[in-house]
């Protein structure tokens, strides 16, 4: 896990960027649809058959019609804690659809994930698409996770790991502070499901490059999906006038055949919740069966 001293994020601001861009994000993230994607083709390899499914971090909920058509006899929970963004998740209903009584839509609630307000052992499979990486420390979500799971549930994620953005990091000016903040390295991730108490986790990385006519139009789209820099200790500003023109200079030299490359480095991962070998309290479970 990186040092505490330099890897702070502000949590209430992640919370008001979302909040205050809700319509932007829901048109600037492709980059999760596209995660999206590469999640649902490992559960082509999964046996499960949940009856409850907790979306983590849902957003507008752009993944909550695809695990209800995966998973149509399942309830569906959908949880965020911007509560602008958590309003687009739910779908509208037309008079006729409602006189049908045709299902109604996903379960929607505004909470943290450091707090599930849902019960222990009361889903089967958690869902969860680039949330851990807003976080700074993502074991407390990891064990909410295995707690609400129950024995033999499901928890599926991918988030971003350390080389994410490592082009923008080298061109902006260092000299006041780091103006992309960090993210957690994939063998940290497997630390914290290990020490939730999840069995055996899967994990794999995989990078994704895209490329842009430059610094300005790749910031753009940064802030558009709220994803800007939200380290305690980021520095204000850009220096001025003077700080642009020197980051649009160093972004000119770092470009590829005229394109600014742009990289993503995606954790994947899935792990199962199995039976305690102990309780909360460090007493050991002794499970008697009938002789037969």
């Amino acid at each position: 896990m990186p040092d505490a001293k330099d890897f702070q994020l502000d949590h209430a601001l992640v919370r008001r960027r979302f909040a205050s861009r809700a319509a932007s994000v829901a048109k600037a993230d492709f980059l999760a649809r596209e995660v999206s994607s590469r999640m649902a083709e490992r559960l082509d390899y999964i046996r499960l058959e949940p009856r409850r499914i907790l979306d983590l971090g849902c957003g507008h909920g752009a993944d909550l019609p695809m695990l209800a058509a995966r998973y149509p006899q399942a309830t569906h929970i959908g949880l965020d804690f911007a509560l602008p963004l958590l309003k687009q998740a739910q779908p509208e209903r037309s008079f006729m659809q409602r006189l049908l009584g045709q299902k109604p839509g996903p379960q929607l609630v505004c909470a943290d994930a450091h707090q599930l307000p849902l019960a222990r052992g009361s889903v089967q499979l958690v869902w969860s698409n680039l949330l851990l990486n807003w976080l700074t420390d993502p074991l407390p979500a990891i064990r909410e996770c295995h707690r609400v799971l129950e024995v033999g549930g499901l928890l599926m994620f991918a988030t971003l790991g350390p080389d994410t953005l490592k082009e923008l990091r080298a061109i902006l000016p260092g000299h006041a502070g780091e103006r992309v903040h960090r993210f957690i390295d994939m063998h940290d991730i497997g630390d914290c499901l290990v020490q939730a108490g999840f069995a055996d986790p899967v994990m794999d990385m995989q990078t994704i490059t895209l490329t842009y006519t430059g610094i300005d139009p790749l910031i753009r789209d940064l802030r558009a999906s709220a994803s800007s820099n939200a380290a305690k200790a980021r520095p204000a500003g850009l220096s001025g006038k003077a700080g642009w023109r020197s980051a649009r200079d160093a972004a000119l030299q770092a470009q590829v055949d005229g394109r600014l490359p742009a990289t993503f480095e995606l954790v994947f991962g899935h792990a199962w919740k199995v039976a305690p070998k102990q309780i909360e309290d460090g007493r050991a479970v002794i499970q008697f069966r009938n002789r037969q």
